[in-house]
């Protein structure tokens, strides 16, 4: 029984290491009828140019043509060797293959594809979960290069878990590991692949992890960039938000004015959900952050996405647009409705357009004098009516010129030299309660 059992092992081995040979020589085999074709491309190209050309043009083009099929010779050889080394060389010689592999898919993206054939993306995932971090690392650039430009080698590094290999404590691995590993990561979220979704656990603790930490600012980066890839899939809302992914994105995007772009662009795909507008309503620094970053004058873009959050927030909730307007936002949006960008200044108009609707509204028939309820032995003096009216003009005016001010004062040390009375009118059209 066990003579019989070691015969069909060894007989496994021999197929698997048969299969592998047949399939490196029908890719060298490829490789050789393309040098044919191009070599007697190239004869017949040279043939039609001895008519101009002397003799020793004609020997250095030879030479280049020789040179020219030696390189790839020695690119086939080098595949053929790396790829049988990865499979049942030591773990050294891995290593080593891991890094002409690298090399070998960075440069070719025809070897790209076939290594893939050849399972080199499985042994490469293995290596990854190795201690030793010249093997891992190794690993990882070489899955960086291999999944650069094809879907296919993506899906077969998921299938092969790639996602179950990252750190499970980011402060064990060095710097360039977590930049590699957020890297592969931003690469491989790219794909709309349903094995690349945030309820694995692994995924969102490694990027959360990465971004609360003291990391470098390109690791940070890349891991924005997933989260802003996974946000885009409405499904993924669910375990994002309850991962505490807002909370995240709130904090950095008020921070680090240099990441501030995509995190509030991820927090704009999460806004638009039940669970990403509770999270944000409920949050300490809403509205405050986000009002903050309406006075980036140098981030417009920023100011664009924040004036985008807050008119999801503010809208059919009297609740939010109360805390705003506690907060300070109507100088800072009437300042944007002058100075943003188009986009801003529509969105800054709208948002202003409904505080001046709530206000009117709160001074409709529930509040203030009402004639319809003056006693009749007490009538209202035409008189009286008309210095109220124009009590109330004076009002609004003193607060326009005050905005006017504050916006001349912002724009004049800015070096704009803005004309005080042109501002004046601007204004008046602007805000007119």
């Amino acid at each position: 029984m066990s003579t019989s059992s070691s015969s069909s092992s060894i007989w496994s081995v021999s197929y698997r290491k048969l299969k592998f040979f047949s399939r490196i020589r029908r890719f060298l085999q490829s490789k050789a009828i393309r040098k044919g074709s191009y070599g007697s491309s190239s004869t017949s190209d040279n043939s039609n140019k001895l008519r101009t050309k002397d003799n020793n043009d004609k020997d250095e083009e030879d030479h280049q043509l020789v040179m020219e099929k030696e390189s790839e010779l020695d690119g086939s050889v080098v595949l053929q060797k790396s790829v049988n080394r990865l499979h049942f060389g030591s773990w050294e010689e891995k290593e080593m293959a891991a890094i002409a592999i690298e090399k070998l898919a960075k440069e070719d993206v025809k070897a790209r594809k076939f290594m893939a054939e050849l399972g080199v993306i499985h042994m490469l995932v293995s290596m990854v979960a190795t201690e030793v971090v010249g093997r891992h690392r190794a690993a990882i650039k070489a899955l960086i290069q291999l999944a650069n430009g094809t879907s296919t080698n993506k899906a077969l590094m998921l299938e092969a878990g790639i996602l179950s290999k990252l750190p499970k404590d980011i402060n064990v691995v060095d710097e360039q590991t977590r930049q590699e590993f957020a890297e592969l990561l931003l690469s491989l979220s790219s794909i709309s692949n349903t094995d690349f979704c945030p309820n694995k656990p692994e995924i969102l603790q490694f990027l959360i992890g990465i971004l609360e930490s003291p990391c470098s600012f390109e690791t940070k980066e890349h891991c924005l960039g997933v989260l802003y890839n996974l946000s885009a899939v409405l499904e993924n809302a669910g375990a994002l938000v309850s991962n505490g992914v807002v909370h995240t994105l709130l904090n950095l995007s008020s921070s680090f004015k240099e990441l501030s772009e995509k995190a509030l662009a991820a927090l704009g795909h999460l806004v638009v959900t039940l669970m990403g507008k509770k999270a944000m309503e409920d949050s300490s620094i809403v509205p405050q952050s986000l009002i903050e970053i309406l006075t980036w004058e140098d981030k417009p873009k920023c100011i664009e996405l924040s004036a985008y959050i807050l008119m999801i927030l503010a809208h059919q909730s009297s609740t939010q647009r109360d805390k705003m307007s506690k907060a300070g936002i109507v100088p800072v949006l009437v300042e944007v409705s002058l100075m943003g960008s188009l986009l801003a200044q529509k969105r800054a108009m709208k948002l202003l357009q409904w505080f001046k609707d709530e206000r009117q509204a709160k001074m409709g028939p529930h509040s203030g004098p009402q004639t319809g309820r003056v006693p009749l032995g007490s009538p209202l003096h035409p008189k009286e009516a008309q210095e109220g009216k124009k009590m109330m003009k004076n009002l609004v005016k003193q607060s326009l010129h005050k905005n006017m001010e504050m916006i001349t004062r912002r724009a004049n040390a800015g070096g704009g030299g803005v004309d005080s009375s042109n501002l004046k009118s601007l204004v008046s059209k602007s805000l007119t309660f």
